[in-house]
């Protein structure tokens, strides 16, 4: 029996195989800028990694916008 090509990035646990990445983002109401200092921005970064990291959700990439948040995860 000839043994299957792994797939790249995926996930193998006992009886299956996955590979889900979700892109979420998020909107202030109206658009109106709510992140507009470094320290706003950092404590949004630091409360959604702490989030992520308590819910085993692996962050591909995260940004944080004045009006919007962006985050690419796997779990």
């Amino acid at each position: 029996m000839k043994r299957k090509e792994r797939i790249p990035d995926a996930i193998y646990e006992r009886g299956y195989v996955y590979n889900f990445h979700f892109h979420l983002i998020w909107v202030t109401k109206y658009r109106n800028p709510a992140f507009t200092t470094p320290e706003l921005v950092q404590e949004m970064k630091d409360i959604l990694l702490r989030i992520a990291q308590l819910n085993d959700v692996t962050v591909e990439e995260l940004e944080v916008m004045p009006e919007y948040v962006h985050m690419l995860i796997s779990f």
